[in-house]
């Protein structure tokens, strides 16, 4: 049996499934997960009855317990793999390194593609060489997904549905992020709940008293209260922070008196002026610089790509030490629960979080930083359709009163009986939140026999708990990646620093080239004297300088605006302010090559950097009238240039908001869709419910008029006919209703029914009834397939036209302003120039 990836090194051996027959290889059910198959354990194999999990069950969430080599990777990466075929965005923190197995899919699955992936040291104490030991994974591969029901076409299909990506943050190695805007003032949604902004404020100040190793409470620290009056009146007032502001406000607070005491009693100036330098000195470590570099961490660009494609992001956290991995966590769960309060409401799964190993971020008695925002989500993420699926190979570590908001647990092998013990608890107090029936001692009895890779399924949404056997992953499970493999398997390049207004050639480059030369040449001077009627200011330094660049401030213009976008056919009445950073020069227009400031006009009032030197002024920009000039042009480019696109979707009926990107309206259309089949599915059910129970109420009576003539019977054609019945039950209702066990009483029926009618001599008839039943069945089956077709084809996102409108600002409007300002700019170590 495939092992648990934490200890995938070790020999994988595909278990010996029964064959089944074709009609029942149909799993790809709307909107539900092939999880794996019924286990018998008289038999202790798997039975050919699939076991099928609704996705909107996840909304309710999920827990995953199991000891290592129980297999519970492998079960909670398969069911990522069919969250992501079901087009369902998912966050995955992976403490270990598993999870990268994700991006590990090769759908023609040859030894070539699993050569640079399997173990050398493995291949070596099999006496075999990399290309041989590729061979037989290949082989073992193929033959487990075969087993299984699974092929390559279905890999490619697992593909072709969303985009997987590795995040490193704190590392080049995947694709980096930045967590300098990570201090981003909450949505007004979430300020307007003073509860739901104290709970922000408390976890991100606790995570960055964590990355500077202050274990501090809330209540006693003075390092905690200090920070948190300082994030909660920044974000009332609707302030990003930056660490830079972090720094300022510690210094020279906005407020005199912390409760009843004065700012100097309560945390003297010089006890600030030390806290500031701790803040500072994590700001210009060079350990702390990937922490600056790449994209931002947004909930939206973690889930979707640019283009509305939904995103399995694995977000690798392993090469990070305890205090980092805190931070980063709580981050990111922060994120998460602000972006939830701004989606609305519904019922269908709208993305997933998966945690690999929840161990220490959720524990019983403690408060780390990361607890309160997993609490918030456990508690209130079901109201906006996202699921969190937890695992943990430690269960007595865990937080149960958190977690008996978990509908779903999948309980592998454990290690003890506290163990045991404690997720027993744990289940009892999730089945008395959800309001069903617990029995202890049958599923005690239970727990203590299972096999790898054998779980038992609690689900309160199911009539009962159901034993399986986990299917084929379909990601090659090869353990956890070094960053070697994450770097080979990541293409994006790291961005760094701001992006440089200088984008193009020609003029601009030249001019790029002449600041440069004299940069490089003769010393730069002292901040330039303008001339009266002409002001300057500083752009404030984002990201961190090392000591060894060298830092100077180039002149730039600057260029603001407020746009007004109006379409009354649309409901849109919007104001956007914008930012352009240009070169001066002698150009007229120097607007084309202009570059957008993230965050819009940045203040001016800051001092320069002293290690900074100044570069000179372009002649044109000691002109007054030029700016008249580069303001005038500046309009026409905005009008030009700016545009507010329009995105409009017939088949659901459906035109994007204001300011609402492609990729946002198309996450919101996919969810509309979902929402839909899931509707459309639930008709289904109330639909053909009623003709289902005819056919079983025969059958029943087939099987009264057996036990009347005590005769026992078997037929070929009417046991068709129950298997195909059998099939159509779980393509209409999965387990909910075929639990309730009448197919399988009706399948001995119709033995027994064969043989009376057979002794009895009314075959003839029996045979009639089997062809009516046939004829009802494939009716029923084909106006199902039918159905089933179009709702699938109907959900796909694939599928959806958008029709664009792009929306100009009133050229009237327009209120524009030009000003230069002094850009700090240095060398970074691979020889390019950034704007810092």
């Amino acid at each position: 049996m495939i092992a648990d990836a934490s200890t995938s090194p070790r020999p994988v051996v595909a278990p010996k499934i029964p064959a089944v027959p074709k009609r029942q290889r149909s799993y790809e059910k709307l909107g539900a997960f092939y999880l794996g198959r019924v286990f018998d354990t008289a038999a202790g194999a798997p039975t050919s009855e699939q076991v099928l999990y609704d996705a909107k069950d996840l909304t309710t969430h999920g827990v995953c317990v199991g000891m290592t080599g129980s297999g519970k990777t492998g079960l909670c990466i398969s069911l990522l793999e069919e969250a992501a075929i079901d087009s369902i965005p998912v966050l995955a923190i992976d403490p270990k390194g598993d999870l990268g197995n994700m991006l590990l899919t090769f759908p023609q699955l040859r030894p070539t593609d699993f050569a640079p992936w399997v173990d050398p040291g493995e291949a070596t104490r099999k006496g075999m060489d990399v290309a041989g030991y590729a061979a037989k994974t290949a082989d073992l591969w193929r033959n487990g997904l075969a087993q299984w029901d699974q092929d390559g076409a279905r890999i490619r299909r697992l593909r072709a549905a969303a985009e997987f990506a590795i995040y490193t943050p704190g590392s080049t190695a995947g694709r980096p992020l930045t967590v300098l805007r990570s201090f981003a003032a909450p949505p007004p949604a979430l300020r307007d709940d003073s509860e739901a902004l104290g709970e922000r404020v408390q976890s991100a100040v606790s995570g960055l008293l964590a990355m500077l190793g202050i274990d501090a409470d809330p209540i006693r620290s003075r390092e905690h209260i200090l920070l948190s009056h300082l994030f909660r009146d920044a974000w009332r007032e609707g302030r990003d922070l930056g660490l830079g502001d972090v720094i300022r406000g510690i210094q020279t607070p906005p407020f005199d008196k912390v409760g009843f005491f004065d700012l100097e009693s309560f945390f003297p100036s010089a006890d600030r002026f030390g806290f500031a330098m701790a803040v500072n000195n994590l700001l210009a470590s060079p350990s702390f610089a990937p922490w600056t570099e790449g994209e931002p961490l947004e909930i939206p660009r973690l889930l979707w790509t640019p283009e509305g494609k939904p995103r399995v992001a694995v977000l690798s956290i392993a090469h990070l030490s305890e205090a980092q991995r805190m931070f980063f966590v709580t981050l990111l769960l922060n994120e998460l629960v602000a972006w939830m309060r701004t989606q609305s409401g519904t019922t269908s799964l709208r993305a997933l979080l998966y945690m690999d190993e929840v161990f220490g971020y959720l524990p019983p008695t403690a408060n780390p930083p990361s607890k309160l925002p997993m609490l918030t989500l456990l508690k209130q993420a079901r109201a906006f359709g996202v699921g969190c699926l937890l695992a943990t190979q430690n269960p007595v570590d865990l937080d149960y009163k958190a977690l008996s908001n978990a509908g779903t647990w999948f309980l592998g092998r454990l290690q003890t009986e506290r163990d045991k013990a404690r997720v027993l608890d744990g289940l009892e107090g999730a089945s008395a939140t959800a309001g069903v029936a617990f029995d202890r001692q049958k599923l005690e009895a239970t727990l203590s026999g299972l096999k790898s890779r054998v779980f038992l399924m609690n689900n309160v949404h199911e009539d009962a708990p159901v034993l399986f056997h986990v299917r084929w992953a379909m990601s090659y499970l090869r353990g956890p990646l070094t960053r070697e493999h994450i770097r080979s398997l990541t293409k994006a390049a790291p961005a760094k620093g701001r992006a440089a207004p200088a984008a193009g050639g020609g003029t601009r480059a030249r001019r790029r080239a002449k600041q440069r030369a004299r940069d490089d040449g003769a010393a730069a001077g002292e901040r330039p004297l303008l001339p009266p009627g002409i002001e300057d200011g500083v752009l404030p330094i984002r990201s961190a300088v090392p000591a060894a660049q060298r830092l100077c401030y180039q002149p730039a213009l600057l260029g603001t605006a407020r746009l007004h976008f109006v379409a009354a056919r649309n409901g849109i009445d919007e104001w956007r302010e914008v930012a352009l950073l240009a070169s001066p020069g002698d150009d007229d227009d120097p607007w084309d090559e202009a570059s957008p400031l993230e965050g819009g006009a940045p203040a001016l009032d800051g001092e320069p950097d002293g290690r900074g030197a100044f570069d000179e002024v372009p002649g044109a920009a000691t002109k007054k009238k030029s700016y008249t000039g580069w303001k005038r042009a500046l309009k026409g480019y905005l009008y030009r240039a700016e545009a507010l696109p329009i995105w409009r979707c017939k088949e659901l009926k459906a035109t994007s908001e204001a300011g609402e990107s492609e990729r946002d309206f198309r996450a919101r259309l996919t969810l509309l869709a979902r929402e839909k089949r899931d509707l459309a599915i639930e008709k289904l059910r109330r639909r053909f419910a009623p003709k289902l129970s005819r056919l079983q109420e025969r059958i029943r009576t087939a099987e009264d008029r057996v036990e009347r003539e005590r005769e026992q019977y078997k037929q070929k054609k009417l046991d068709t006919v129950v298997s195909v019945g059998t099939t159509l039950l779980g393509a209409l209702f999965g387990r909910k209703v075929a639990s309730v066990g009448t197919v399988g009483r009706a399948a001995t029926t119709a033995r027994r029914a064969s043989r009376a009618a057979k002794e009895r001599g009314d075959i003839g008839r029996a045979e009639e009834k089997v062809d009516r039943l046939e004829e009802q069945l494939r009716d029923l089956e084909a106006e199902f397939a039918d159905r089933s077709t179009e709702l699938r084809e109907g959900a796909d996102p694939a599928n959806l036209e958008l029709d664009r409108r792009d929306l100009r600002p009133r050229k009237s409007d327009i209120d524009a302003d030009v000003t230069l300002v002094w850009a700090p700019w240095a060398d970074t170590p691979d020889g390019r120039r950034a704007l810092f």
